[in-house]
């Protein structure tokens, strides 16, 4: 093996020969011209053969001083204007418009621009010699039409030299202040490669360049696969895939961009900062592979995204808006009319708009509707091609739509003309609940749905009925719209509805971002603390109580406990003055995450005391909704904005990224969508699981140059119950037990022949429900109230009469509701009694009276707390990469009963919570006992069992588990484990209570 065939010379010589043999051209080095970083000669081949009469009326106007004039006002323009304008738009020359680029068009029309995009010169230079000031080279330089958009220094692993070693070549040997280098007037980026990983940057900055991977992903993690032929490097996707020449053009075209970034300084000043954004590779991929399935499909089909936090939705989103809002068939017809975008966030409003201009270089292609349902009725109707809007304003459109003809002088039935439409849903699993979902598609289906709901009601003789034929087909997939649905947390409805073979159509893990270093591991600190106490009574009588209803009174009553908040005030101020102040440059904040807003009331309060008596310079704020009512001081009340001395609800996110404040004590705000790259540490004293875990923790998750680790304190959960809610979404979510549609028809029979209601009723309601709307008066609510009343009566009787069957009747309803609501949307159901049954169920539900709740317990004169200890139990990474599998489970309510906790003393109920087994252990070993249970519920046999068992026969089965958890468990507590295979009446005792806890947990659940 001769040293040639290794060293990067070989390299270079690999890349450059793919290249040559798919369109390049190779230049050579002496044709650059190093004072002003273009190939001279190169432009002006392109400029005369692509625009011979710009180029002769140039030549009468400046005769032989044409090319160095042309080539001058060339590079005055990328100076004043950047080179990625110019390649798009041109420049100007004696007042005529010169192209240095022509790209291709979404559509075939332009036959002369076609021959114009193949014209285009893509070159290819190996080492070249750029400086005026030195004699460094560049591996390899790519230009197109003589203008240098791209750089690539290459390294050999076998030789010792890897990714690392360019990344520093670049930091270190190559000058931002050369022209070819200086931000947007030359080369647009800059790669990193060796044989194994790939980097870019688009930013030269000395020692303060930033590179991000661009990498494909290997099984889930980071890094790039190996080549499942065998015949090539991992890292070849880069010149055979991304660079080939119409990939290169596309992405000039329709990627790169300009993003103008707003941020606040320490002193809270705004300053704006320009980034040059170059897609990733998965968000390139993602678009790329969605606008070829969306045009070989065309329109009808549903896509779903399952992209992790950190991948740059975005402008992932902007780029597909943008693609499939100009994507065409071969015949020239655009495959989509219009493109809506769905999103309750309003920074992506600005960015579309931003990012699409520089495409099109025109305004009008983005609407936002900010005001109205008036104002989204017009964008549809005039055929807008991006809308960007919330799902809310559609159940409204109809009666705008009615307005606005009126207005015109005409007259309207409120249904648009039927279109052809692309959704795009960011945050999907939010997006998909509840009727406001099937309004969107009942009023983009338009005129094709109302015309098939037709058909349907005259082939069923049911003429007078077209509007339930209507409502049950707004339900399914419309053949006119397509969904493009983003989640980083899908739910198993999401993967049901939007995706393909209950597969997302798209994926970028959570495990990569974390990899890739996109966010940060949330888990990698992680602190749990364990609360013993011990209450007693203090008043002489000792009442019948319903076990969980006080047992829930008492926890509130410790939870909000002067003692209880002022312990943890003092640990979470303590840690944010000692560690976390210090963190990221001393600018790290901190959030802390309630239970209930009477807790972050009294946790404001404590904090406020509590740093004052300590002198501290750290600064709170809190977020609650509404009003809260102190539960202590009559006629007292709190709001946030008075809690915060003035700071309105809008102003709090922007004030909390100041340097003035330091901590935000949060209650059900602010866990969802807040973006703060400075919060390093959360303090969690509220019970967490599932996505609200994932979602809540993942604030912490946002990086920053200055952030090296985040830290979780946690009061109330347990790690293995955040370890599986994150292994959950790590390496993509996948899809459990399936709804049976079985259960729906079922619940339904039992529904129908309860008694409750009959079959007059249901029709008597959907008669005036469904009534053509040629029909309607305002008798009609009168009506449906007086055809719903007989099934409310009997209900109340059957509540008073039997409150335990009322209830699981009305559990019923609600589990027949849901997975009516679920299935639909993605069986196509031709069964109208169902959809009768729905509706009228729907409005029947809410008309039902409430049954006994059982009394509000207040413990307040009637408890104490005699003691209290709070001590650390767990500390260290909570690790996601075991292999345990964790799905998403369908609807599996079927409404087959109801627990009802039974009544004990209220003296007995305190002894449990004291000294919950029964036994003479210390509170120590509380935490033992409660590790076992949940272990327990973890186990699949376990949940089956209690679902189908009574509680005597499932602790027959709980039995056997128990012995064997115990037997793992020997050296975490032997004296315990001792007594528990020696003692045969501890081991029943123990047996029994473990299994009672599991099962009424499982049940409740």
């Amino acid at each position: 093996m001769s040293q040639l065939s290794l060293n990067e010379t070989a390299f270079e010589a690999v890349i450059e020969s793919c290249l040559l043999n798919n369109g390049y051209r190779g230049i050579s080095r002496k044709g650059y011209n190093k004072e002003i970083a273009v190939f001279p000669k190169v432009v002006l081949e392109f400029i005369k053969a692509t625009q011979h009469k710009e180029w002769a009326k140039l030549e009468i106007l400046l005769g032989d001083n044409t090319e160095k004039q042309v080539i001058q006002d060339l590079c005055k323009w990328m100076d004043l204007h950047g080179v990625l304008t110019t390649l798009r738009h041109g420049f100007k020359c004696y007042g005529r418009l010169l192209h240095v680029a022509f790209f291709k068009a979404a559509h075939t029309m332009n036959s002369e621009l076609e021959r114009q995009y193949v014209d285009n010169i893509l070159g290819i230079t190996r080492q070249l010699q750029y400086s005026t000031r030195n004699t460094n080279s560049l591996d390899t330089v790519l230009s197109l039409n003589g203008i240098p958009i791209a750089t690539v220094e290459l390294k050999n692993p076998m030789t010792s030299q890897t990714v690392e070693h360019a990344k520093k070549q670049y930091q270190l040997d190559r000058d931002p202040r050369e022209l070819l280098f200086e931000f947007k007037k030359r080369t647009l980026v800059h790669f990193a490669v060796d044989t194994e990983l790939v980097y870019m940057t688009t930013r030269l900055s000395g020692n303060a360049t930033y590179f991000l991977p661009f990498n494909k992903g290997d099984n889930g993690g980071a890094g790039n696969p190996a080549d499942p032929a065998g015949r090539t490097y991992r890292t070849s996707y880069l010149w055979e895939e991304i660079l080939e020449r119409n990939s290169i053009l596309d992405l000039l075209a329709r990627f790169i961009h300009l993003q103008e970034e707003e941020k606040l300084t320490d002193e809270g000043r705004k300053i704006k900062k320009e980034i040059l954004v170059f897609p990733r590779y998965h968000q390139l991929q993602a678009v790329r592979q969605l606008a070829v399935n969306a045009l070989k499909k065309g329109v009808g089909s549903n896509y779903l995204v399952e992209h992790s936090a950190g991948s740059g939705k975005s402008n992932t989103i902007a780029w597909l808006s943008h693609r499939l809002a100009s994507l065409h068939h071969t015949d020239n017809t655009k495959v989509f009319e219009s493109v809506i975008v769905i999103t309750d966030r309003v920074v992506l409003d600005k960015q579309l708009q931003d990012t699409i201009y520089q495409f099109e270089h025109k305004r009008g292609v983005v609407e936002k509707i900010e005001e109205n349902s008036r104002q989204l009725a017009v964008a549809l109707e005039s055929g807008v091609p991006i809308i960007i809007t919330t799902l809310q304003k559609f159940p409204f459109v109809s009666q705008q739509l009615i307005k606005l003809a009126e207005e015109r002088g005409e007259r309207s039935s409120g249904i648009l003309i039927t279109k052809r439409f692309a959704v795009i849903i960011d945050e999907a699993h939010s997006s998909q609940n509840g009727e406001t979902a099937t309004d969107l598609k009942e009023v983009l289906g338009g005129s094709h749905l109302v015309e098939e709901a037709r058909k349907k009601a005259t082939e069923e003789g049911s003429d007078t009925m077209e509007l339930l034929y209507r409502s049950m087909a707004k339900r399914g997939k419309q053949s006119n719209i397509s969904f493009f649905a983003f989640t980083a947390t899908p739910k198993h409805k999401t993967l049901k509805v939007f995706g393909v073979n209950n597969e997302p159509f798209h994926r970028y893990t959570m495990r990569q971002a974390i990899e890739e270093g996109f966010i940060l591991d949330v888990l990698k600190n992680y602190t749990t603390y364990a609360t013993y106490y011990k209450l007693v009574k203090s008043s002489e009588e000792d009442p019948k109580v319903e076990r969980k209803k006080a047992a829930k009174s008492l926890a509130r009553f410790l939870r909000l406990h002067p003692h209880n908040i002022a312990q943890k005030t003092e640990i979470m101020i303590e840690h944010f003055q000692l560690a976390t102040r210090h963190k990221i440059g001393g600018h790290a904040k901190a959030m802390v995450v309630t239970g209930s807003r009477m807790e972050a009331v009294r946790y404001k309060q404590s904090f406020d005391q509590y740093i004052k008596s300590k002198g501290y310079d750290i600064k709170s704020l809190v977020a609650f909704s509404g009003v809260v009512t102190d539960d202590k001081l009559q006629g007292v009340t709190y709001t946030e904005e008075g809690m915060n001395n003035g700071v309105k609800e809008r102003e709090l996110p922007e004030k909390f990224a100041t340097s003035e404040y330091h901590v935000l004590l949060v209650a059900e705000k602010y866990q969802t969508g807040f973006d703060q790259p400075l919060l390093h540490t959360m303090y969690v004293d509220k019970r967490l699981a599932g996505i609200q875990a994932v979602q809540t923790l993942s604030r912490l998750n946002r990086t920053h140059p200055l952030k090296e680790d985040t830290f979780i304190l946690d009061f109330v959960n347990k790690r293995e119950e955040i370890r599986a809610a994150f292994k959950t979404y790590y390496e993509g979510a996948e899809i459990g037990e399936e709804a049976d549609p079985g259960n729906m028809y079922r619940l339904q029979q039992e529904l129908d022949i309860s008694g409750i209601y009959v079959k007059e009723d249901v029709e008597r309601f959907c008669l005036v429900y469904f009534k053509p709307k040629q029909k309607q008066n305002v008798a009609d609510h009168e009506a449906m109230n007086a055809a719903l009343d007989p099934a409310v009566s009997r209900f109340k009787i059957l509540l008073r009469d039997n409150e335990k069957e009322a209830e699981l009747w009305r559990h019923k309803v609600n589990s027949f509701r849901n997975l009516y609501a679920f299935l639909s949307q993605i069986i196509p159901y031709q069964d109208s009694d169902l959809e009768k049954s729905f509706i009228f169920l729907r409005y029947l539900s809410p008309k039902l009276p409430k049954g006994y709740t059982g009394i509000d317990y207040n413990f307040d004169d009637v408890v104490r707390l005699e003691y209290y200890r709070l001590q650390k139990i767990s500390e260290g990474s909570i690790s996601l990469n075991e292999h345990n599998r964790y799905v998403l489970d369908g609807p599996t309510e079927v409404g087959t009963g109801i627990v009802r906790e039974p009544e004990v003393p209220f003296s007995r109920l305190i002894d449990i919570i004291n000294d919950r087994f029964g036994t003479d252990f210390n509170q120590a070993d509380q935490y033992f006992f409660d590790q076992l249970v949940e272990s327990a519920m973890l186990d699949t046999a376990i949940i089956k069992a209690a679902e189908v068992n009574p509680a005597d026969k499932f602790e027959l089965v709980f039995k056997n588990l128990l012995q064997n958890l115990f037997i793992e468990r020997i050296d975490q507590n032997e004296d315990i484990f001792a007594r528990f295979m020696n003692d045969l009446s501890f081991q029943k005792l123990v047996t029994n209570w473990l299994a009672n806890q599991a099962y009424y947990k499982i049940k409740l659940r």
